[in-house]
Order: structure tokens, then sequence, then C-alpha cells
């Protein structure tokens, strides 16, 4: 599945410009362009769905181990001491983009970012 308009769908087809950082088969990671820590990363599924409400559950799961093999990365890097991973599902809760992607917010000591809970 692909929607011609999406900003994702355009960036996976190779139509805008993005700096990758992982891929498979059913993901890439891609870097922010406007990062809330150095390093912050999504996690976009390769096929088009809106909300996590829409994935095949196998294709969630899936996610997960994408969302820790880009994370171990990180650290292996020297990048990150831990995480925070936000995953926005509809624009009420602040989805901009209508495609499944997670937020990896690689976070060390005394970074200053504050996160509300």
């Amino acid at each position: 599945m692909d929607n011609k308009d999406c900003v994702f769908c355009k960036i996976i087809r190779g139509e805008i410009p993005s700096t990758k950082t992982y891929e498979d088969d059913k993901f890439i990671a891609i870097l922010d362009i406007n990062p809330k820590t150095p390093g912050h990363t999504l996690v976009i599924a390769k096929d088009h769905f809106k909300t996590l409400l829409d994935t095949p559950t196998s294709l969630g799961c899936e996610l997960m181990d994408a969302v820790k093999n880009v994370s171990l990365d990180l650290v292996k890097q020297g990048k990150a001491e831990g995480f925070n991973f936000i995953f926005n599902n509809g624009e009420v809760a602040g989805q901009i983009v209508p495609h499944v992607h997670m937020h990896i917010l690689p976070r060390k000591s005394g970074d200053g970012l504050k996160m509300l809970v």
C-alpha cells in the first residue's frame, strides 16, 4: 500500500531526500528534519497505514524489532545512554504525518530535554 501524496511514502520512494540510518524489507529509519535531541530518528513502515490501529498486529511487533535494532546501533555508536520512544497515534494525539512511524529520541545525561508523561 502506498499513498501518492504522503511525505513518508515519497521519502520511501526516493522522491524526497532523507538521511537514512536503517532499512529492512518492511521499515526505514531516517533522521528527523526537526530533531528534539541529536540523533532523533523516525522508524517508518514502508507500507502506508495511517495509524497503529490500521496496522496488522504482526507488523506492529516487527516495528518494535526495528526500533530495537536502531536503538542498539545508537548505543553502539555512543550516541545514546537511554531513549524516549514516542508514538503519536491520530491527529488529536499530535500525529502530523498520517503514516505509521515511531520517534526515537536518544538521551544522554544532562541533555536538558524535559518530557511530560
